[in-house]
């Protein structure tokens, strides 16, 4: 019997990035997506120094209890080697996903480069591990929070493939558009499973498959930049930087929306998980 194809998950998405009470609701609600269009979920993480492609509701509540540290590609190594415990972001969901011979991966939006960036030195680490391991990313685009365009320049530079799926720009996580274009642009899902296959054996790095939030639940630019720049200002404010500006910052924009930006996040999250799932399929065959 054959096996379904895999869709990979992260956990800093459901250990950081949305209130705990929403965490276990939300894998559920994604595994059955996923497996309603005939793929099984992945959920990574790292347990007691074991790269896990299969981390269980169980152990997910576990991960929630013990409150683990992101895992990002450069101290991933170091949790490994001294038995730690973590949550996967997508650089390192890429690498275990890459290493488990899964090749399709959905995520909510990328990191990318941080605005400022000329004066301080803030790139996610996701950008280059699209540019190592052999993964399908299934995103809506990059955190609006960032700076879209920088971070889509980055990619071309890494020679990382992004791909519009029924769009033709680059979307910007809550908001469906931004001042960036896409490589190319795939209507039918089918024909994109192929073309994932295909680029995967062809070079041996992963890309980036735009899909777009909804537009029921997409936010204008105009109210996003308002929120994001009163939410940036209270969590620098509260002392965040370094990792922890990121989710301090998502944080600060769930309050000052009004729970707005957290419904968002969660209904794109949601349409890539069923979108990954549909592709996986079609890429298996």
């Amino acid at each position: 019997m054959v096996s379904a194809p895999r869709v990979a998950l992260e956990t800093t998405l459901l250990v950081h990035g949305v209130p705990k009470d929403a965490a276990l609701p939300l894998f559920q609600d994604l595994s059955i997506r996923i497996r309603s269009r005939g793929a099984e979920p992945a959920l990574c993480a790292v347990i007691d120094g074991a790269p896990r492609v299969d981390v269980s509701r169980d152990e997910l509540e576990a991960l929630l209890a013990a409150g683990v540290p992101k895992l990002n590609t450069s101290n991933l190594g170091v949790a490994l080697f001294q038995g730690g415990s973590g949550a996967t972001t997508v650089s390192t969901t890429v690498e275990l996903a890459a290493r488990a011979g899964i090749a399709v991966f959905a995520t909510g939006g990328l990191g990318g480069v941080h605005r400022g960036y000329g004066v301080e030195l803030d790139v996610s680490a996701d950008l280059l591990a699209l540019a190592r391991h052999p993964v399908a990313v299934v995103t809506a685009g990059v955190k609006s929070i960032l700076d879209v365009v920088a971070t889509r320049e980055a990619l071309e530079s890494l020679g990382v493939p992004v791909i519009g799926f029924r769009t033709d720009r680059f979307p910007a996580f809550l908001v469906r558009e931004s001042a960036a274009s896409v490589d190319a642009r795939f209507d039918d899902v089918e024909r994109l499973g192929a073309f994932i296959r295909a680029e995967l054996a062809r070079t041996g790095r992963g890309l980036v498959i735009c899909n777009p939030i909804p537009e029921a639940h997409a936010v204008a630019e105009a109210t996003f930049e308002a929120w994001r720049e009163e939410a940036d200002r209270a969590a620098r404010e509260a002392g965040a930087s370094g990792r922890a500006l990121t989710p301090a910052i998502l944080g600060a924009l769930n309050r000052v929306s009004g729970g707005k930006s957290l419904a968002a996040n969660l209904a794109l999250v949601r349409h890539n998980a069923t979108v990954a799932a549909e592709l996986a399929v079609h890429a298996a065959r």
